[in-house]
C-alpha cells in the first residue's frame, strides 16, 4: 500500500477523531460554562429578590407600626382635648366658698326640701356663669320664682338646663343677655329668705322653681367638682 493511500484511509478516522475531540472540547466549555453561567444567573435572580422582599416587607412592618403609633397618640391626644374642653365648658359658680346647705336637705328654712346648694361666701363676692346661655329669669323677688330667692339669676343652656342664682347682692345681666362660661353675671348677697351671706345655686330642667336637679351630681357629670 502507498503511502498516499495510507494517509488516504487514515484521514477520516483522523478527522472524525479530531472532530470528536473538538466536539468533546466545544462540550466540556458549552456544557461547563453554559451550566456555570446559569447556576451564576439563577443564584442571582434566587438571592436578589428575595434580598428586596425581605427588605420590603421589613420597610412595611416599620410604616405600619409607625402609623399605627401615631394613630394611637392622636386618638390620645383627641380623647384629651375633648374631656379639657367638657371640663372647661362648666365652671363653679363661686371661685371661694363653703358648702353649706345641700340638695334635698330638709329643715324649717324651706317649705319642703331645699332645692338647690348653698355656697356661703362674703357678700359682694362675684358669681359666675356656670356655663354660657341665655338670661331668662332677672331681678327682685327671684326674678318670678317668688320672694324666698331674694334677687336672682336664671340662665338658660344648649344642652336644655338651666342654672339658678339666688340671694344676690347686685345683678350685672338682664333678660336676654347672652353670657359666656364664667362670665360675672351678680355679686353674692343676703337678700331674701337668707340666714347669712350665701349663694343658692341650681339646676333645673325647666326655668321655673319646683324643676331643680342635684347640682352637686350635675356639675360632677360635666367634670366640675365643687
Amino acid at each position: 500500500m502507498s503511502k498516499r493511500t495510507m494517509i488516504h484511509r487514515l484521514r477520516p478516522s483522523v478527522l472524525r477523531t479530531r472532530g470528536a475531540v473538538v466536539a468533546a472540547g466545544m462540550g466540556a466549555v458549552m456544557v461547563v460554562g453554559a451550566g456555570a453561567g446559569v447556576a451564576s444567573a439563577d443564584a442571582g435572580t434566587a438571592v436578589k429578590p428575595l434580598a428586596a422582599n425581605a427588605a420590603s416587607a421589613v420597610a412595611a412592618q416599620a410604616e405600619a407600626q409607625a402609623s399605627a403609633a401615631a394613630k394611637a397618640a392622636a386618638a390620645k391626644a383627641a380623647a384629651k382635648k375633648k374631656a379639657a374642653a367638657k371640663k372647661a365648658s362648666w365652671v363653679k359658680p363661686v371661685a371661694k366658698y363653703t358648702l353649706t346647705a345641700s340638695f334635698a336637705q330638709g329643715g324649717s328654712m324651706w317649705a319642703s326640701k331645699h332645692s338647690g346648694q348653698d355656697f356661703a361666701v362674703p357678700v359682694g363676692t362675684p358669681v359666675k356663669a356656670a356655663h354660657a346661655g341665655t338670661v331668662v329669669k332677672a331681678g327682685p323677688n327671684g326674678g318670678g320664682d317668688g320672694p324666698a330667692y331674694g334677687n336672682a339669676v336664671v340662665i338658660k343652656h344648649a344642652n336644655g338646663k338651666y342654672s339658678q342664682y339666688a340671694h344676690l347682692s347686685k345683678i350685672n345681666v338682664k333678660i336676654g343677655s347672652k353670657v359666656k362660661t364664667g362670665q360675672t353675671i351678680a355679686k353674692s348677697g343676703n337678700t331674701g329668705n337668707s340666714s347669712g351671706p350665701h349663694l343658692h345655686f341650681e339646676i333645673r330642667t325647666t326655668p321655673n322653681y319646683g324643676s331643680a336637679l342635684n347640682p352637686a351630681n350635675f356639675l360632677r357629670s360635666v367634670g366640675v367638682t365643687i
